[in-house]
């Protein structure tokens, strides 16, 4: 293990960040396995990748099927394979949204999205929320705020970018209380419009329905009502930013689903392909017939391989009936966390939707407990299971088991990280 780092060391960039120094030698289910021997269940999913998990027979038939036939077209020709991996996926979206684009990975799929927000509105404002997490190149990056680390010594970054205070009930930017909410953030934005750009020159609004990087904390359901009204009325696009929360993560195909609230254009990536490298942006026919041939283009997007992998990770899901299965797992989840943070007053807060679940740590004082956090990772981790956090702070652990783990997998999981919140009380 040792040799491994050091040689990595020699010739991989240290930034690019790993979690945890295991070496993994392999993956199967909810678990994989380091150099060493030993076994871990991986409640990390690869950062809410492997939603089908570690890989499922399924996909691997598909993938080694597509293999031996063809594996690259590029721009240059048709294949079957990835249109029949579009015809799989628009039926599961959204109402409306009823054509996409291909990409190769999240950050792509935003660019994507903010490319065709600018092409098709012929506006140049782009409005993204505090505390987001939309991806690491140069235009995802300045809608990204979910730490300043992201951005530091890259500016300039794209210009007419503006950042309004995402909807953070725990920790309210206008310290309001969720039973008195008045919707003081939906109000701070409509002041935005008033005092530093005019909804006429707005392309889109871009927002993570559940907020992921930054928290894990799911956005009200008045206030994107609200900002969908916004929208409306300035005739300014939608963006939702599901690239963590979609293809089942929250129980239902996208977060967007629980909320009754159709965006003009969605990004998917992460779990679309249960680890191999696949984005899409997907809008409505009548937006995306507006994007010209040429305006924007890929070389790897909608590899055929991957495409295979997709179509089959989204047959599993329906054919497991994985997203009721989570929907019932998910409430015993949230039920026994909050059990657990009444006699702890070190978590703060429980929150989420699915198998995408924020656990807050605190100190007395309610402010953010790193320490606590790292405490309850580094127990769990040593009983053999894989947690990672996420947050400014770095003191909210992310619950995202695969979507295939069974009730007593949960229950260990939870016995494991309660276990590990004791001890670092």
């Amino acid at each position: 293990m040792k040799h491994l780092l050091e040689r990595a060391g020699k010739v991989i960039t240290p930034a690019l960040h790993h979690y945890y120094p295991i070496e993994i030698v392999r993956g199967d289910g909810i678990y994989v396995e380091s150099a060493n021997g030993r076994k871990y269940m991986d409640f990390s999913s690869g950062i809410a990748v492997l939603n089908i998990g570690h890989g499922h027979p399924e996909v691997k038939n598909a993938i080694q099927g597509q293999i031996e036939r063809f594996m690259h077209t590029g721009g240059v020709y048709y294949n079957e394979t990835a249109v029949r991996a579009a015809e799989r996926l628009l039926p599961v979206t959204p109402q409306g949204l009823d054509m996409l684009f291909f990409g190769n990975s999240g950050t792509e799929s935003v660019e994507a999205a903010l490319k065709l927000a600018r092409f098709v509105s012929g506006r140049q404002g782009i409005v993204s929320f505090t505390g987001a997490f939309h991806g690491r190149t140069l235009g995802a990056v300045s809608i990204t705020t979910s730490s300043a680390k992201y951005r530091n010594r890259y500016h300039p970054l794209l210009p007419s970018v503006y950042h309004v205070p995402y909807p953070y009930c725990f920790r309210c930017p206008f310290n309001c209380k969720p039973e008195l909410c008045d919707l003081a953030c939906l109000d701070f934005i409509k002041g935005t419009l008033r005092r530093q750009i005019y909804p006429d020159e707005v392309a889109a609004f871009i927002i993570e329905p559940v907020l992921g990087e930054g928290g894990y904390h799911p956005a009200p359901l008045r206030f994107l009502q609200g900002l969908r009204k916004l929208c409306d009325e300035h005739g300014i696009l939608l963006i939702f930013d599901e690239v963590q929360s979609g293809i089942g993560r929250t129980g239902r195909w996208f977060a967007a689903d629980h909320y009754g609230v159709t965006p003009d254009i969605l990004t998917v990536a992460k779990g679309i392909a249960s680890g191999l490298p696949l984005s899409a942006v997907i809008a409505s026919a009548k937006i995306m017939k507006k994007w010209a041939p040429g305006a924007h283009g890929t070389t790897f997007g909608g590899n055929p391989v991957s495409c295979a992998a997709a179509i089959a990770t989204l047959d599993v899901i329906e054919k497991e009936s994985l997203l009721p299965q989570v929907q019932e797992l998910s409430a015993e989840i949230v039920t026994s966390l909050k059990k657990l943070a009444t006699d702890f007053p070190h978590i703060g807060d429980v929150r989420g939707l699915g198998y995408m679940i924020g656990i807050e740590f605190v100190t007395e004082t309610g402010a953010s407990n790193r320490k606590a956090c790292d405490r309850v990772l580094q127990f769990c981790l040593e009983k053999g299971l894989i947690l990672i956090p996420c947050g400014l702070e770095r003191n909210i652990i992310r619950f995202i088991p695969p979507l295939i783990t069974k009730s007593e997998d949960i229950r260990k999981g939870i016995e494991i990280f309660a276990e590990g919140v004791e001890k670092a009380a």
